[in-house]
């Protein structure tokens, strides 16, 4: 008898949290409506370099013909914040106010970084960052924003993150890059991500403890400031609500305003598939949320901040009306020559809204 899937993390259909200690039904037998994804026994994807590029600063004059050397900060805040089962330490890097390129961020203290100058042909997509006159008024004017998760509102990649931390690393952030790059489908990517790891329940947990999420730097402040203009904030992702729901508490967003997959496990605690019932767990899933959540709230305007080309998707008809791609985690040089505004550093948002 195969075994019976169980939903782990708050979703918009059930409200019992993840952190609450302990395994929670969906309700009902997910069995019957829920469809696994066949993931294979082996995944092999392309290589392909990507290179992990971090920048902060918004703008471009000295990026096209600068040189960095590594850099390490040195302003580090920590603060805490308590669920029922884990303790998580949210930890917010500071960064200086120079534009500042970063690859290969391994740990909280010391950044190594290293650009190289951009060729002139890709001077132009900068421009973007000088954003018009009626992209500012329809972010000031927007009734909801949407932030994409990974690389947006937090310094990882999440399924990268606990592919590392179960010894999948390397493997598992190639297929991201094509993912986000929209060379390949969004639902192929990620089923074969986890079929190179199959993390477990007790894998998932042990990550939530040891590996706290990390927010990036001014994503606070802008959710407050949103707040205090009345501003409905979401969190839309393809990433997974164990990961995502701590993220939510942290900011202050509504577990009911979270759009992201959900890992199933059985009785045991051994990892069956994820549920496709999510529209985030295929291409266009993005847009689709969006979508839902405009029709559901009869927004006028909406606004999607990601980083990635399933981001981009949710500027459609009937879905967002601006869409701006944030690349102060990565910078993806597609999604921005396509973006209506690129920003590195929240604070320009923020200080957008003054």
């Amino acid at each position: 008898m195969d075994p019976k899937p169980i939903c782990l993390a708050t979703s918009h259909r059930q409200t019992t949290p993840f952190f609450a200690g302990g395994i929670s039904s969906c309700g009902k037998d997910p069995l019957s409506e829920r469809h696994l994804i066949p993931v294979p026994a082996t995944a092999s994807p392309t290589r392909v370099k990507t290179p992990q590029v971090f920048l902060e600063g918004a703008l471009m004059e000295g990026l096209i013909s600068a040189q960095l050397n590594p850099i390490r900060t040195h302003s580090t805040q920590e603060s805490s914040v308590f669920f029922p089962t884990f303790s998580l330490r949210i930890k917010t890097i500071g960064f200086g106010n120079k534009l500042e390129a970063m690859r290969n961020l391994k740990s909280d203290t010391s950044i190594n970084a290293s650009v190289q100058p951009l060729e002139a042909s890709k001077e132009g997509q900068f421009n973007k960052a000088l954003p018009s006159k009626e992209v500012l008024e329809v972010w000031r004017d927007a009734d909801a924003v949407c932030f994409d998760v990974d690389s947006t509102v937090c310094l990882d990649e999440g399924i990268d993150e606990l592919a590392e931390f179960c010894g999948a690393g390397k493997a598992v952030a190639e297929w991201t890059a094509r993912a986000m790059s929209g060379s390949i489908p969004f639902e192929d990517a990620l089923a074969a991500r986890l079929s190179l790891f199959n993390p477990s329940i007790a894998q998932v947990q042990d990550f939530l403890e040891k590996r706290p999420p990390r927010i990036s730097p001014g994503i606070d402040e802008l959710v407050k400031k949103m707040k205090a203009r009345n501003t409905d904030v979401y969190l839309i992702s393809g990433g997974f609500r164990q990961m995502i729901n701590p993220v939510a508490s942290i900011l202050g967003i509504p577990v009911d305003h979270i759009f992201a997959n959900q890992l199933l496990f059985g009785s045991a605690g051994e990892f069956l598939g994820f549920d496709t019932d999510e529209p985030t767990s295929r291409s266009g899933g993005k847009a689709i949320a969006v979508q839902q959540i405009r029709k559901a709230n009869g927004y006028k305007l909406l606004v999607m901040i990601g980083d990635g080309a399933t981001d981009l998707e949710a500027r459609k008809p009937g879905g967002a009306d601006l869409f701006v791609c944030y690349a102060g985690v990565q910078l993806r040089e597609a999604v921005a020559a396509k973006a209506d505004w690129l920003v590195f550093n929240f604070k320009d948002l923020v200080d957008s809204l003054e």
